[in-house]
Parts: structure tokens; C-alpha cells; sequence
């Protein structure tokens, strides 16, 4: 799976992702709406992380979700 498939299908994956990032409110995930950077600068902002460290962290969770399927 890569991120256009995440993206296509965000209705669906946006409840995996709040899972997954708990600090992400319902709110955050519809204004997300599937987009792959504003989603890994919340973490960022949320989470305290670099930039590469939110890269790797959605990379993993896309990842666990193709594992999923």
C-alpha cells in the first residue's frame, strides 16, 4: 500500500489513524483529509518530533496498514 491508496481511502483510515496518534483530534483528521504532510507536521507539532522522525513514523504505520489488509 502507499500513500495515494491511504489517501483515496482516508475516510476509512482516518480512525486507524487517530488510534495510532490519540493526541490528533476528529477535527484534525478532517482537516487532513488525506494530506500526507499536514498529517506528519501535527505530529510533529503534537508530538515533539523532527521532521524525519514524523516521516518515519507514518512510514511505519502505512507499513502495519498494508499488513492489515
Amino acid at each position: 500500500m502507499n500513500w495515494d491508496q491511504v489517501k483515496g481511502q482516508w475516510k476509512q483510515f482516518k480512525g486507524r489513524a487517530q488510534t495510532e496518534w490519540g493526541e490528533l483530534t476528529n477535527d484534525d483528521m478532517d482537516r487532513i483529509e488525506g494530506d500526507r504532510t499536514q498529517l506528519e507536521g501535527l505530529i510533529q507539532e503534537r508530538y515533539g518530533k523532527t521532521k524525519e522522525e514524523a516521516q518515519r513514523s507514518v512510514d511505519d504505520w502505512v507499513a502495519r496498514q498494508n499488513e492489515a489488509v
